[in-house]
């Protein structure tokens, strides 16, 4: 059903990829957790779904009214709101032009879909190393989203491996 509904928005064949790799990260993550393992895959299946719109990053911001209008609760919309990088705080939001507000995963589900999708590149798994030369690479000031992504990685990873 999820699938059919990123089809039905018109999202591109490699966002549908990327969804269902992230989906499986995220139930890997999920897998030492006291989390809802259905909300974390109805959220990392739709969390890409605003780029049937736009590439930007308000496509947390889009997907999220999107999900919203096909009948999904609040906690699904906010997984799709907040999982840009390791979340956007009110201040880096208003730079970057989003509405004022912050941005950053609260619930476990919501970390483990962002942080699992911060760990895929495309449809192919890659380490916090990759990860970290990826954001360095995309903006000037990096240091605090880096920051944020190291955080969620001893949240959710390390403790495991």
């Amino acid at each position: 059903m999820i699938l059919d509904i990123l089809k039905e928005e018109g999202c591109q064949k490699w966002v549908i990829d990327h969804s269902i790799a992230v989906c499986k990260k995220a139930v890997k993550l999920s897998k030492n957790l006291n989390v809802d393992v259905q909300l974390v895959k109805q959220g990392s299946l739709l969390h890409d779904i605003g780029r049937s719109r736009t590439n930007g990053i308000k496509h947390g911001i889009i997907g999220s009214e999107i999900v919203i209008q096909y009948g999904f609760d609040d906690e699904v919309a906010k997984i799709v709101e907040r999982h840009i990088g390791a979340g956007i705080p009110k201040k880096e939001a208003k730079i970057l032009g989003l509405p004022e507000k912050d941005y950053i995963p609260v619930t476990l589900e919501e970390k483990i879909v962002a942080h699992s999708d911060n760990l895929l590149n495309g449809s192919e798994e890659v380490d916090l190393e990759f990860t970290i030369n990826k954001w360095k690479s995309k903006m000037d000031d990096y240091q605090k989203p880096v920051e944020r992504i190291k955080k969620l990685h001893k949240e959710l990873v390390l403790p495991f491996e």
